[in-house]
């Protein structure tokens, strides 16, 4: 992944951990380069510092494959119904 608004290496050399914690958020929001994974352990980790800056769809399918959490929907919930706005 690329960022184009964010000197990377100043970055990292100025704060190393709040870099940590902003490449996590960026690869989990706008994706990951090819091959690359996600530490299970360490997103646990730093998840309470960041869940507040994930997209929230992400962040409910991560909920989902880090803890099981599942979320409950009304069961005559269906696209026809949806409510508007």
């Amino acid at each position: 992944m690329l960022n184009w608004s964010t000197d990377e290496v100043r970055f990292k050399k100025e704060s190393p951990k709040e870099y940590k914690l902003w490449r996590l958020t960026q690869l989990i929001n706008y994706g990951l380069d090819k091959g690359e994974k996600l530490d299970r352990e360490e997103v646990k980790k730093s998840w309470p510092k960041i869940e507040d800056r994930l997209d929230p769809y992400k962040k409910r399918a991560l909920e989902y494959l880090l803890w099981e959490k599942q979320y409950s929907l009304p069961s005559n919930l269906s696209f026809w119904n949806l409510p508007k706005g």
